[in-house]
């Protein structure tokens, strides 16, 4: 599957990673694997890392059904989340800003974009400057 997800709970954050092609269905049936994870939970911080796709499915309306989707859980009880969108190719970036769109409309989820590693881990607040440290680093409290 082209998109895969990581909670990473001691940092309260959760690495998503998507690879090719982005589908939206492909999205939906990652975040339900997440909402039945043990670890989920409200508010967690989103790094959003689009630095290996290749194309995006631009069916705008879909899209704004899935972003009310997570929703639900992101902005659950009041909860506020930080969504940051790592984006380093025009793409990417392209991608992002439409996404970025999609969340006007609600309230509840900050979303943000970065073209490197290390400033989307430090607006998150993490002490890394690459994924991968993050990521070998993770389990550590």
């Amino acid at each position: 599957m082209p998109v895969t997800f990581q909670i990473l709970p001691h940092r309260g954050l959760v690495y998503v990673r998507y690879e090719g092609f982005l589908s939206l269905d492909e999205t939906m049936a990652a975040f339900g694997a997440y909402l039945q994870h043990p670890d989920c939970r409200p508010g967690q911080k989103q790094l959003i890392d689009l630095a290996g796709v290749t194309d995006f499915e631009r069916d705008f309306a879909k899209l704004f059904a899935v972003q009310a989707r997570k929703l639900d859980v992101f902005a659950r009880d009041g909860a506020e989340t930080l969504i940051v969108y790592h984006a380093p190719s025009d793409l990417g970036l392209a991608m992002s800003k439409t996404i970025l769109m999609s969340w006007e409309p609600f309230e509840g989820v900050v979303p943000r974009i970065q073209d490197t590693e290390a400033d989307a881990l430090a607006l998150l607040g993490q002490p890394e400057t690459s994924f991968r440290d993050l990521l070998h680093h993770a389990d550590k409290v």
